[in-house]
């Protein structure tokens, strides 16, 4: 009897203690899916190279191990979309299973070493089956017969892409097909270049376009958006290198590139009128011009952002918003300003936008009808206010401290180009006069 009370004390302490071991050992097991990115399908890429074909994957098992295998990149094919109405590319693998399989928490020294020497051979047949690819020509090349064109792959992206950068994504494409059109050695591929054309001869090239094109950080956010696909379609096998390795646009950040309005510039634009003007873009523009506001901001004033009292202007940047001290900016209203501003109309609540804009396109547009009727020839945007309102007051003697908390800088470091600009100016200045011959 004593023996069978030992027995159900044992039976009873098993019974409370495994629950508890399943537990933790899940929540094991949690954290190192977790770590190793775990795919919907309970699937995680092992190799290190996203070159490697076939690549070693493991999935994983309900009693607690991952079985290894290996997925083979077999090229692509075009394939009629009815819902798109068009060909759209698809890919080719083939799965092999290795019988291998993993600890998915291993918890003795031993199951370590068993999952150390099975990687180890599975990391070998791997290397042997990419040999055997190689050496029949398949795997790492695309397929001969292909005709997948790189420029419908970069609209295909676009036209599922989700994010706020989507204008500057589309330029991007713009500006690619615009460098091939214009770059004789390219025009060749005007009718379709696939992916395996795009080299790093190109990109060094395709570099030198855009910084002969735009200005500045314009050229390096294109080029970073076209890197963007570039990375995408090697992540997805429809490209083998990165033709962008190496290839940069280095830009001085302490260089004002943009153009800059002069005061007498800005009392010529004031004082100009065009046909079909649109009062609200008239009206906001001359409020970055003497705020130093981004469009972004400008957009989203309300009147409950003006302290009417005070004269002062508060806000938020949108640029900063949520991830810096200094996002919060305090500006002084002169009373030509205030009159700029106004007052909400009966009916309005605070609440109501200052400057009932239109799309970012439309005002810019605008703006170029304004400037070339006011006779400036130069290429102005809507941020070129935001650099004319910093030059000009540092140019009248402002301190750039408060040039800085004007324009809701957090150091002095994105300030100092402005300073720099100045003297550049006054270089010009000198320069201009006659040569002196003496």
């Amino acid at each position: 009897m004593f023996l069978h009370f030992l027995l159900g004390i044992c039976s009873e302490y098993k019974t409370k203690t495994l629950p508890l071991q399943t537990k933790e050992t899940k929540n094991k097991n949690q954290r190192t899916m977790a770590k190793k990115e775990v795919r919907c399908d309970g699937t995680y890429l092992i190799s290190a190279d996203k070159t490697e074909n076939p690549k070693l994957y493991a999935r994983m098992l309900t009693d607690g191990r991952e079985s290894l295998y290996l997925e083979y990149y077999l090229g692509y094919s075009l394939v009629y979309n009815e819902a798109k109405d068009k060909n759209v590319t698809k890919v080719e693998r083939r799965k092999e299973p290795l019988s291998l399989y993993l600890w998915t928490a291993p918890r003795t020294p031993l199951e370590r070493q068993q999952n150390k020497e099975t990687l180890e051979l599975a990391k070998k047949i791997r290397y042997e089956r990419q040999q055997e690819l190689l050496e029949k020509g398949e795997g790492y090349r695309l397929k001969k017969d292909r005709q997948i064109d790189f420029i419908e792959y970069f609209q295909d992206y676009i036209d599922g892409y989700t994010k706020k950068d989507i204008r500057m994504m589309i330029i991007a494409l713009n500006r690619f097909k615009d460098f091939l059109k214009d770059t004789p050695e390219y025009t060749k591929y005007l009718k379709g270049i696939k992916p395996e054309q795009i080299d790093k001869d190109m990109m060094v090239a395709f570099t030198e376009y855009l910084q002969s094109r735009s200005v500045g950080e314009g050229a390096r956010s294109i080029y970073q958006r076209f890197k963007k696909v570039i990375h995408y379609a090697i992540e997805h096998d429809v490209m083998t290198k990165d033709p962008c390795k190496g290839v940069v646009i280095k830009i001085d950040e302490n260089i004002l590139r943009k153009e800059v309005l002069s005061q007498e510039e800005i009392k010529n634009l004031i004082a100009t009128h065009y046909d079909n003007e649109n009062p609200n873009i008239r009206r906001a523009f001359i409020m970055s011009l003497y705020c130093g506001l981004r469009f972004c901001d400008v957009k989203d004033l309300t009147f409950a952002n003006v302290d009417y009292s005070n004269k002062l202007l508060k806000f938020e940047q949108n640029k900063t918003k949520g991830h810096s001290a200094s996002s919060g900016v305090i500006i002084p209203l002169n009373d030509g300003i205030l009159s700029l501003i106004g007052q909400p109309k009966e009916g309005e609540g605070k609440d109501t936008p200052i400057f009932p804009l239109p799309s970012h396109t439309m005002c810019l547009k605008a703006l170029r009808r304004w400037v070339k009727r006011a006779g400036i020839d130069k290429h102005i945007t809507w941020h070129c206010a935001r650099h004319s309102f910093a030059v000009n007051i540092l140019n009248n003697g402002a301190n750039i401290k408060t040039v800085a908390s004007l324009l809701g800088h957090s150091g002095l470091k994105h300030t100092e180009k402005y300073t720099r600009a100045i003297d550049k100016l006054k270089e010009d200045a000198i320069n201009s006069l006659p040569e002196l011959i003496l």
